[in-house]
């Protein structure tokens, strides 16, 4: 089957005329005669745009009228996460190839009108959305030659409503600087006892999320990450599950997911007993005084006189 295509393959690239390039993209191109799409070359390969804003907006731009482009229905369509295909919308939105308006309808209910132009620089030059005409219906061939009452002029039909101009969302440009990696937790001393036992679990990952194949340099270098874990009295299945819960599918990058799980979830050390201990209210202790007067000892909490001697000055 395989050479079947080559040698068709082969006799094709035969008959295209002139000589063919040393290297890079040959173009064969075939009309088509349904289901297809013009696409502008300033969309196909935009400067600024990444590859998925192009591939969202070229699907979207063949989708029929009242599909629904949301970032819930991308994402049930493709690979990408919600992170990614929002990004992606929004990239669009800032190069003008899509619109967002809340609209009120007839209910009273406000609702997103999600506009997509192909254009989006003959669009600002015309200051409008070009809207297509409608077709109004045909006429019978048998109607009266002369009609006793002039027929009524036909209501004219409502233009579209026209988006509101939203201000451009600025996108990061992709050249700038990320913010740094966070460091591998580390543990306050690496024993051989806790360097076997994480070594153990990273290496049984596997038998737990298939997708979690670890290299034996993987392993290598994740090991103080969870030993810091086990260090804080973490059980070993409480860290299998951390690392193997709720993955993306499929996950690209299974040491970038264990490094960035050990890092981010590392739980706080566990508090001592005095730390748990209920504080105890300690009773409240008025201190000695010696009484101005009769220099006798009372409690108070300023100096001054005794109740003795605050009675005698007070009958006097």
């Amino acid at each position: 089957m395989a050479t079947q295509h080559h040698n068709a393959l082969t006799r094709v690239l035969a008959e295209l005329p002139g000589p063919l390039p040393a290297f890079g993209v040959i173009h064969i191109a075939i009309p088509h005669t349904s289901r297809f799409t013009i696409v502008g070359n300033h969309l196909a390969q935009h400067a600024e745009l990444s590859l998925v804003a192009i591939g969202i907006g070229v699907h979207i731009q063949s989708l029929p009228v009242g599909s629904l482009v949301g970032i819930k229905a991308l994402t049930a369509r493709f690979a990408e996460g919600e992170m990614r295909i929002a990004a992606a919308l929004r990239e669009l939105e800032a190069h003008g190839y899509l619109r967002r308006a809340h609209v009120r309808l007839a209910n009273g209910r406000m609702a997103t009108r999600t506009v997509f132009c192909n254009q989006p620089g003959a669009l600002e030059r015309a200051g409008r959305v070009v809207v297509a005409p409608k077709v109004p219906p045909a006429v019978p061939e048998e109607a009266p030659a002369v009609p006793e009452e002039p027929p009524a002029p036909p209501p004219a039909p409502e233009p579209d409503p026209v988006p509101e101009s939203h201000p451009p969302v600025r996108v990061p440009p992709r050249t700038a600087p990320k913010p740094p990696r966070r460091p591998l937790p580390q543990p306050r001393e690496l024993t051989p006892e806790l360097r076997q036992t994480a070594s153990a679990i990273l290496a049984d990952l596997r038998n737990h999320a298939e997708a979690l194949v670890l290299s034996e340099a993987d392993v290598e270098e994740l090991i103080p990450g969870v030993a810091a874990w086990l260090e804080r009295e973490v059980h070993p299945g409480a860290i299998r599950h951390a690392l193997t819960a709720d993955l993306p599918k499929p996950p690209k990058y299974p040491a970038k997911i264990v490094r960035h799980r050990l890092t981010v979830l590392l739980p706080p050390p566990l508090p001592g007993a005095e730390e748990l201990a209920p504080a105890v209210r300690r009773p409240l202790v008025i201190p000695l005084q010696n009484c101005d007067g009769c220099d006798r000892a009372f409690r108070s909490r300023e100096p001054g006189h005794c109740r003795g001697c605050r009675d005698l000055a007070a009958a006097a």
